[in-house]
């Protein structure tokens, strides 16, 4: 569905992207994860015409979107960073406006409204929706054309966790029920996780890393762990139980134990703790995060 080649983009001296290349597959979702600054969204700008690249080549469907403009953008649903709407205007009044564009019918605005969840709110002003509203309004908008390629630039920033939920059940339904392609930029490492098949991370205008979650983190040999505490004495602690590794903090009754197969090993520590008479107090799995991989593969935080 797209297909970007070796693109690159500079502002001044700042190297916002570089020499990128990215694919889309029909009926994939794919985010792009990254700290504010990675080139994101100048990278999907790109991609949607906004901005034009300094080298390399974008094409959807195989074709230059500057040279098929009509036709491509009738294929895509867009919604920006941040979508500043007519204050005094109607939800449904705001989606017939844009839905007059792509002479679409008045069935299709009452179906967009149910999709999105504002059928409630059809005949409220925009100014006295909730940030969740609005960002429905804003992607129903950009669902108008039914379109197979949908590019959301940080759908859900600045949303509460309830708010971005309801935004993911409308994403995963597209999903369900169509073949739409989505490009997703976000830095909700949950979120990138939990909707798309793909993650592309970017970090100061490079692709550092690209795959499924689970291959991400088998590159990296990123493993589960548990944490622990227990009652009991352990007078000779060993440093692998059963071929894993296990710290052992001295005076705290404490350890914390790595994991490759959770399945496998985790009944081999149990049995351990029980033939050294230990009682567990406390238990903690904690599962390798985005987060993580990114501190592993730049020194630093995702999210600081």
């Amino acid at each position: 569905m797209i297909d970007v080649s070796r693109v690159s983009k500079s502002f001044g001296k700042v190297h916002a992207v570089k020499s990128v290349d990215l694919q889309l597959k029909k009926g994939e979702y794919l985010a792009l994860l990254g700290p504010n600054g990675a080139g994101k969204t100048t990278l999907v700008e790109m991609i949607e015409g906004i901005r034009e690249p300094d080298r390399g080549e974008i094409l959807i469907k195989g074709k230059r979107l500057r040279d098929n403009k009509t036709e491509l953008y009738s294929l895509m649903g867009i919604s920006f960073q941040e979508t500043r709407l007519f204050e005094k205007i109607t939800a449904i009044e705001i989606l017939d406006m844009f839905a007059s564009f792509y002479q679409t019918n008045k069935e299709r605005v009452k179906e967009i409204l149910k999709l999105v969840g504002l059928e409630s709110k059809a005949d409220s002003y925009t100014k006295n929706l909730s940030g969740g509203q609005r960002q429905k309004l804003a992607l129903g908008i950009a669902l108008l054309n039914d379109p197979e390629i949908l590019m959301l630039d940080e759908p859900t920033t600045g949303l509460d966790p309830t708010a971005r939920r309801e935004i993911w059940d409308i994403l995963m339904r597209l999903r369900c029920e169509k073949e739409t392609s989505l490009i997703l930029t976000t830095h909700y490492m949950e979120e990138a996780s939990y909707l798309c098949d793909r993650i592309v991370i970017m970090d100061q205008g490079s692709v550092i890393a690209e795959g499924s979650l689970k291959s991400l983190m088998e590159q990296e040999k990123m493993t589960s762990y548990v944490e622990f505490s227990f009652s009991g004495t352990l007078t000779d602690p060993p440093a692998h139980i059963q071929g894993m590794p296990v710290k052992w903090y001295p005076g705290e009754n404490r350890g914390k134990c790595r994991m490759l197969n959770v399945g496998n090993e985790m009944p081999a520590l149990f049995q351990f703790l029980q033939e050294n008479q230990l009682t567990v107090k406390d238990f903690e799995f904690h599962k390798p995060t985005l987060d993580e991989l990114f501190l592993l593969k730049t020194g630093r935080s995702l999210v600081g």
